[in-house]
């Protein structure tokens, strides 16, 4: 309770905003350029100036890099991030204007599960990441980050709660899909780039930062003031209520059997004794170890860390450290050049000219010493570093615990380099008992419930660490639990063939061997190069395409429009999709709303009547199918001049677009026509950022995600539902459109398209669209709306579906422990 205690109080100091919620835990803190050690040498990546004068950045430039985190490095970083959350993505950077570029990249094979991604050619924030039903999804934030100034970056996610700050300014906060991080082993995580062949950044980053905390914007930005704990806070102190309730009930119950085994004992006596260090103590015995005074009750050892009172010292010494001494005892001091020196201090100064004098505090005076020479140095002469107590300089990196300049580190504590000295620092499993940390004392994890033993266990402490040991009766699966059973060896178990059975408390789990994926319960091949598009891989390196999908890897999708498997109507045209196709109105018609598939709700637009026509004064506009005419009246003189964007144009004018240098325009009787700019790569004129197919040079190909096919600057192909573009070099990806379903109840996307269709077997339906005007009446004679469920004779009715005529189609759904319904019984 003790521990819940400190919980709510240190939510409630968060809410409160004391700054000391503003400090973050270098356990839930992974800085990137710590862990890729940036300083060292990266093809493609140079140090130069940061955001402040005297910070350090790192400018991304080279299209051929390979900014990866090693693998041992990855899964540590990994651990951290794991089943998390609540996270947050924090990086200061300057991106080249119009470049497309991943910040962060966290992937296993072609599932993204944390990747941050900033495109200069659509202006867009892009979020990518893995859901819990393990579908990869998209978040969109439409801001322009590539504008070649520096910015702060911070994208916080809370379960399904994303905020977004650029600047330290909140530009958008969204409920999302909730994130999967879920992240397997051998995930790579990359920075400035997807791969070795997409996504580079081009530009600077200073810092990029994973902070696993709520609200971890805040350590960027720390005038953003948390005012209210997070959901997941709330969450956690159910979940701690819950444990300690099921701690106080199995402790209830042990202190009962201890009750009656010591009444049973009651007549006894013996004297006990106490070991400790390999020395033995008799009963009621006191000793005194390190910095805690010990005694010997009823047979075990028992110690408590000394109290230190302040120190009385005269004017002329003040407390200090001595060898073999826990606590501080006064020594003499020496006034040195304005500054205090406790007795042996050293201090190194020069003399006016330059030479370094070697001074030691002994006996209320600081007296000259001798200095021994200097051994040369290896390193450079940017490597030096000057110390204040000896007149030798040092490498950088110089190991001072080897040359027994540190504290003397005593009690389970161990010394630990730092830049210009070093430190006692207490091991793993201990605490330490004086603020030097020379001597550090075990932490009872058993006693403290900060171990990880599960049920059917009991946990020992150990020094610097703890043992969790089986119940009688029960066999071990790990370190950290035991069971009663092996289902595993025993062969009661679902795994698959292909999987191997992990055995777990109560039951067992099932993974996959390599080279096979899945759930561990159903296992299918893993093809070389994956089967895109949906596609399953039946046997190794052997892909079953989906409809509308061909190719070995089931790449290349089946253009219905140019194949002669569409035939849309003559105000529409044929639009190729992946795996599908839809019929789009022609330029001067849309659609009535109804949406046929065929294109048949196309219909013209009066262009006259609704003013979107570009005729002159002098001239009248005339209506025409898909079109319209400017007709001069009879006995005028027409000139054919046309108005465009509120300007007026000249018969035969010819012009380029302002907001589109790409596009030319011309004027031709009243009608303005526009299209692309023809591109003639035979001409040495061609302008590239309009015709990027005429750039010939390497630089400006991209490779396909696989690796194996190149594009040249300007073409677009589609992978995992997103349209794709090579444009100088860069790939950029965003979402593909889909056109509206609005003529069908039910509608479902099926697997490995991305688009959805009508459907008319509801349990299968993704989305069911109710339309309330429809009804139907139950078997007691009641009006139900469409979409209304009940009960009928102890079945669920799952469904009222208006057939033709006041009619109930009901079904038995049966609903499995996933949530997910069933084919119906009736």
């Amino acid at each position: 309770f003790a521990a819940l205690h400190h919980d709510i109080a240190a939510i409630a100091g968060c809410a409160v905003s004391t700054p000391r919620c503003f400090g973050v835990d270098p356990a839930l803190r992974i800085n990137v350029f710590d862990e890729l050690k940036l300083g060292e040498s990266y093809a493609g990546v140079f140090q130069v100036q940061g955001f402040h004068n005297e910070s350090r950045a790192f400018l991304f430039q080279d299209s051929w890099r390979n900014v990866r985190v090693k693998e041992d490095v990855a899964e540590v970083m990994l651990q951290k991030l794991r089943d998390k959350t609540e996270f947050t993505v924090l990086a200061t950077l300057k991106q080249e204007r119009l470049n497309s570029g991943v910040l962060l990249s966290i992937h296993y094979a072609e599932h993204r599960y944390l990747e941050l991604e900033s495109s200069g050619q659509r202006n867009e924030i892009r979020l990518h990441y893995r859901t819990r039903d393990q579908r990869q999804h998209t978040e969109g934030f439409p801001y322009s980050l590539a504008d070649d100034r520096w910015h702060k970056l911070s994208v916080a996610v809370s379960v399904s709660h994303v905020v977004l700050h650029v600047d330290c300014n909140r530009i958008y906060e969204r409920v999302i899909e909730n994130p999967s991080m879920d992240i397997p082993s051998d995930t790579t995580i990359w920075l400035g780039q997807r791969n070795q062949a997409h996504g580079y950044f081009k530009g600077i980053m200073q810092d990029v930062q994973l902070v696993v905390m709520p609200q971890g914007y805040i350590s960027q930005c720390p005038d953003l003031n948390r005012t209210c704990p997070t959901c997941n806070d709330f969450h956690g102190l159910v979940q701690k209520i819950m444990e300690l309730q099921d701690v106080l009930a199995k402790t209830s119950s042990k202190l009962s059997r201890a009750e009656e085994k010591m009444q049973g004992l009651d007549g006894c006596y013996c004297e006990r004794s106490c070991s400790m260090n390999g020395e033995l103590y008799r009963e009621d015995e006191r000793w005194t170890d390190g910095c805690r005074n010990c005694s010997c009750y009823n047979g075990t050892v028992q110690c408590e860390t000394i109290s230190c009172p302040p120190p009385q010292c005269p004017p002329d010494s003040a407390p200090a450290y001595v060898p073999g001494s826990c606590c501080k005892e006064c020594q003499p001091v020496c006034l040195f050049r304005g500054r205090v020196y406790v007795e042996g201090d050293l201090k190194s100064v020069r003399d006016s000219s330059g030479n370094c004098l070697l001074f030691e505090c002994q006996e209320h005076s600081m007296q000259r010493v001798e200095n021994a020479p200097c051994p040369e140095l290896t390193c450079p002469e940017s490597e030096h570093i000057t110390l204040t107590d000896r007149c030798c300089k040092v490498c950088r990196g110089h190991h001072f615990c080897v040359e027994g300049h540190s504290p003397s580190c005593v009690e389970n504590s161990e010394c630990v380099n730092l830049e210009a000295g070093s430190c006692c620092s207490c091991k793993d499993g201990y605490r330490a008992l004086r603020d030097d940390s020379a001597y550090c004392g075990d932490i009872d994890e058993c006693a403290e419930g900060k171990h990880y033993c599960r049920e059917n266990t009991m946990c020992v402490n150990t020094p610097g660490s703890f043992m969790c040991i089986c119940h009688t009766g029960y066999i071990r699966i790990d370190d950290y639990s035991c069971t009663e059973r092996d289902e595993c060896t025993t062969g009661l178990h679902s795994c698959d063939e292909n999987a191997i059975c992990f055995n777990t408390v109560g039951g067992h789990s099932c993974s996959c061997k390599p080279g096979y994926v899945g759930n561990g319960t159903v296992c299918r091949a893993l093809c070389d190069g994956l089967c895109q598009n949906g596609g399953s891989c039946v046997n190794p390196d052997t892909c079953i395409c989906q409809q509308g999908f061909t190719g070995k890897r089931c790449e290349t999708d089946i253009d219905e429009c140019t194949d002669g498997f569409v035939e849309c109507d003559s105000r529409a045209i044929c639009v190729n999709l992946p795996g599908w196709y839809h019929c789009e109105c022609r330029d001067g018609y849309h659609d009535n709303g109804m949406f046929s598939a065929n294109g048949e709700s196309c219909e013209d637009i009066d262009e006259c009547a609704t003013e979107r026509h570009s005729c002159a004064n002098d001239t009248v506009c005339f209506n025409v199918d898909g079109g319209y005419d400017c007709r001069c009246p009879h006995g005028k003189n027409c000139t054919g001049d046309c108005n465009h964007d509120n300007k007026h144009k000249h018969n035969g004018q010819i012009w380029v677009l302002d907001n589109d240098r790409c596009s030319v325009c011309s004027c031709q009787s009243g009608l303005v026509m526009c299209r692309r700019m023809v591109c003639d790569c035979e001409s040495t004129t061609a302008d590239l950022f309009c015709c990027p197919e005429c750039n010939p040079g390497l630089s400006s190909q991209c490779l396909h995600q696989n690796r194996l096919i190149t594009y040249s600057s300007g073409d677009t192909w589609v992978e995992n539902c997103q349209q794709c573009q090579c444009m100088s070099g860069e790939v950029d990806c965003w979402p593909m459109s889909c056109p509206p379903v609005v003529d069908c109840e039910f509608t479902q996307v099926p697997e490995g398209q991305c688009c959805p269709r009508c459907i008319t077997d509801p349990c299968q339906a993704d989305t069911v669209r109710n339309d309330i005007t429809k009804t139907c009446v139950d078997e007691n004679g009641l009006t139900r709306f469409s979409g209304a469920a009940w009960t009928k004779h102890r079945t669920e009715c799952t469904l009222c579906q208006y057939e033709g005529s006041t009619h109930t189609l009901c079904s038995s759904i049966l609903v499995g422990t996933s949530g997910d319904f069933r084919s119906p019984q009736g």
